[in-house]
């Protein structure tokens, strides 16, 4: 503790030193689906398309320019002069390699739903690859920011410590017991960064704020709770916010026990007071959510703002519904600000008609109850909500665990069309209008009750004060700090 509180030296030689809540379970991207690991290898690697960090859109990466023929059939060419990290330069035999990885199941990616649509790749030249789809697919170019990986390497055995060969900004220098080093690399894809970069992964909230106030570290981003914001203003750090794309939400379990009638779901509904969910307890650094999309995204409908707290609405739907005094479990993981929250919920819940049981897990455990659904209600977040096509895996009935993440049980026949429809229509107009219908309907039956869209809150050192938030919570803002 004496040493966390002693002042480090501003050595500006030192690599920027990044604060995580948690540590990444793997380093290999064919793999890698906790919010850390994600973010630590989209520093190490890049894809064919990257997404915009501010409006989400995907744009040309590794891929110089590209071309559709059809609605199935996609043209691209590569940039020239990109090299991997080990020399190698890329070709489009890594790429058709590499697609073919993702999609096989001897590797078994965690990410092959990603490329299902695909039905085969083809070099056409050193720098030309042709994707044919199987079927038309509209997320097809935000799909392909799956990172590239060598031809040689991407079949190959399971790589957690980040030995595969990228093509990011980053390479990793060492990975161990919680701590990557990485280091700045050109390959013709990026500009080298200034700084190298470590991530420690600090799962206490107060070591955490000791570390910063030390000058130890320099950026640690969604890793407080609001209460503690104003403690850095006062020390000289910088506490920076931006927008985010994520979504903080109740999932019900629709198939079984109470609130498998819509009458309690929309009463939980009713009975939630966002507006002071976002004002008390993330200091207004959220916004109250009407919709799944976030504030700012292309396919949100034009709906009114989450509307007040409706005690008596919920208490005449519990009647209705024969539910009063029903008895419901709550799960929600042991962060601190999240057992808050979920303490706010249930008190609210329980002033309706409703008695709750909040269940705290670890993150692993909770998605194993929620997997063999043990379950009535979840406090869940969907970090990156980039393309509405995402929602897909979390609501259509050929997703119910163990096949996806449909963890709520919903069966229904009209949203099942109305997402396999945003699946394959490439029209933008026509996608807003469907899947404004599909936001009407998980709203009107409450299959998903959103809480609140959560800002990311970064506390940078004055070190990293030009770094900002992307949307989507990556840390983009590293590669082009002074």
């Amino acid at each position: 503790m004496l040493a966390g509180c002693t002042r480090s030296s501003d050595d500006p030689g030192r690599p920027l030193e990044i604060l995580t809540t948690s540590a990444a379970e793997t380093l290999d991207p064919r793999y890698s689906t906790d919010a850390v690991g994600l973010r630590a290898t989209r520093l190490v690697h890049a894809g064919l398309f990257g997404i915009d960090r501010a409006t989400l859109a995907p744009y040309p990466l590794v891929a110089k320019t590209y071309r559709f023929e059809g609605p199935q059939e996609l043209h691209v060419t590569l940039r020239a002069g990109v090299r991997f990290h080990g020399g190698k330069e890329l070709d489009s035999g890594d790429v058709v390699a590499t697609l073919a990885a993702f999609a096989d199941p001897k590797v078994a990616s965690r990410h092959a739903r990603v490329v299902s649509a695909i039905a085969r790749a083809e070099a056409e030249g050193p720098l030309g690859v042709k994707i044919v789809l199987a079927r038309p697919h509209a997320t097809l170019l935000t799909d392909l920011e799956l990172p590239v990986l060598r031809a040689d390497q991407a079949a190959s055995p399971p790589a957690p410590d980040g030995t595969l060969d990228g093509l990011g900004p980053f390479a990793i220098a060492r990975s161990e017991a919680g701590v990557i080093e990485l280091q700045p690399r050109a390959t013709g894809v990026f500009p080298a960064p200034k700084h190298a970069v470590t991530l420690r992964a600090v799962r206490d909230e107060n070591a955490r704020a000791l570390r910063l106030h030390a000058g130890r570290a320099d950026l640690v981003q969604n890793g407080f709770s609001p209460t503690l914001l104003p403690s850095f203003d006062r020390a000289g750090l910088q506490v920076v916010a931006r927008p985010s794309a994520s979504l903080t939400y109740l999932v019900p379990r629709c198939d079984r026990g109470p609130m498998q009638d819509t009458r309690v779901r929309r009463a939980v509904s009713l009975a939630v007071d966002r507006a002071m969910l976002a004002s008390a307890l993330f200091a207004g650094h959220a916004t109250p959510a009407s919709t799944l999309l976030p504030p700012g995204h292309w396919a949100r409908p034009h709906v009114p703002e989450a509307g007040p707290r409706d005690v008596e609405g919920a208490r005449r739907l519990l009647r209705e519904a024969g539910a009063e005094g029903a008895r419901v479990s709550l799960l929600v993981s042991t962060d601190r600000a999240r057992k808050l929250m979920a303490r706010v919920l249930a008190a609210e819940l329980e002033e309706v008609g409703l008695s709750v049981e909040i269940t705290s897990l670890e993150l692993g455990t909770m998605l194993g109850r929620l997997g063999s659904g043990d379950f009535e209600l979840a406090m869940l977040q969907l970090p990156e909500v980039i393309e509405p096509n995402v929602l897909r895996v979390f609501l259509h009935g050929e997703f119910v665990p163990p096949a996806g993440s449909n963890r709520g049980r919903v069966r229904s026949p009209r949203l099942d069309a109305l997402l396999d429809q945003g699946d394959a229509q490439h029209d933008e107009d026509a996608r807003k209008e469907i899947y404004a219908e599909v936001e009407a309907l998980v709203r009107q039956e409450a299959l998903w009750i959103p809480l609140v869209h959560e800002d990311h809150v970064a506390v940078v050192s004055p070190r990293a004060s030009a770094y900002a938030p992307d949307r989507d919570g990556r840390w983009g803002g590293l590669f082009d700090l002074p």
